[in-house]
């Protein structure tokens, strides 16, 4: 009886979890508009001296990439669907832009923000799940102590949900002397931005504004969230509930498993004592 007690008061716990996690989730963790707000307030400003760590665990200071432009994502390795869309978007954009201006006319790097899980060897293997082994692409794990002033120097906005982060899905684009030039927004990358954007630097014409917040906002997904086109909010991520039903109708059938066999072997027991008694 203290087994099935256990039991009983474990699955109440994951129940409660469970209920508050789809719960938690219905409510905006990270604003739209004052992420990219925070993002293009960025444009124009020198990013400081920062040092990351490569997917070997080796130090990776940012200055290494002055001299030539710099592409710039943020990622978390723990998130399963827009992340890992985004970086292969981001790879497709690349190797078009490699092959117009050069594969070694600019640099890419990747940089995990969720410490301590976004390690180097999590960014080695979130590169080698996305089959990304492009030459001048590096994937960075930022030091703990360090991710909140990287990700203000950078614009770069992110909030906890049970779900994982929202965060602003955003490739920044830095110029050869270190300066934030261009904020490009979407999971789904854009080469024309990107490819404008090395342009003008190659030129030394002056890059256009990217147009007014809201209609950034209603043109593109900039959120690592669930993000509903048709009303245009963010809403409950049904995929995550529908996982933790699964997970509990599990544990429930489990539950009734060991409870038929406690029946069982009661039964049992008790055949055994009376068949001794006779």
């Amino acid at each position: 009886m203290r087994c099935w007690g256990s039991c009983m008061r474990w699955l109440w716990v994951v129940l409660s979890c469970a209920v508050a996690g789809v719960h938690a989730q219905q409510v905006d963790a990270l604003d739209a508009r004052d992420a990219m707000r925070a993002s293009q307030a960025a444009v124009g400003r020198t990013v400081g001296a920062h040092t990351l760590l490569d997917r070997e665990g080796r130090p990776v200071p940012l200055a290494k990439y002055r001299g030539k432009p710099l592409l710039v994502s943020f990622i978390y390795t723990g998130c399963f669907q827009v992340c890992p869309t985004a970086t292969r978007s981001l790879d497709e954009s690349v190797a078009a832009l490699q092959a117009r201006f050069g594969p070694d006319a600019f640099a890419v790097a990747s940089i995990g923000f969720n410490q301590p899980a976004d390690s180097p060897q999590a960014m080695k293997a979130f590169a080698a799940q996305q089959r990304i082994a492009r030459p001048g692409w590096d994937f960075l794990s930022a030091p703990a102590a360090g991710v909140a002033r990287l990700a203000e120097d950078f614009g770069f906005r992110y909030a906890a949900t049970p779900a994982g982060f929202d965060h602003v899905l955003q490739v920044t684009v830095v110029d050869a002397d270190g300066r934030i030039v261009r904020q490009v927004y979407g999971d789904k990358g854009s080469t024309t931005e990107l490819a404008e954007a090395l342009g003008q630097l190659a030129t030394g014409a002056p890059l256009a504004s990217p147009g007014a917040i809201d209609a950034l906002i209603e043109q593109v997904r900039i959120l690592c969230t669930v993000y509903d086109p048709k009303t245009g909010t963010y809403r409950v991520d049904y995929g995550l509930a529908l996982e933790v039903a699964g997970g509990v109708t599990f544990i429930l059938f489990f539950l009734l498993y060991m409870l038929n066999e406690w029946r069982v072997r009661r039964r049992e027991r008790r055949h055994g004592r009376g068949t001794a008694t006779v």
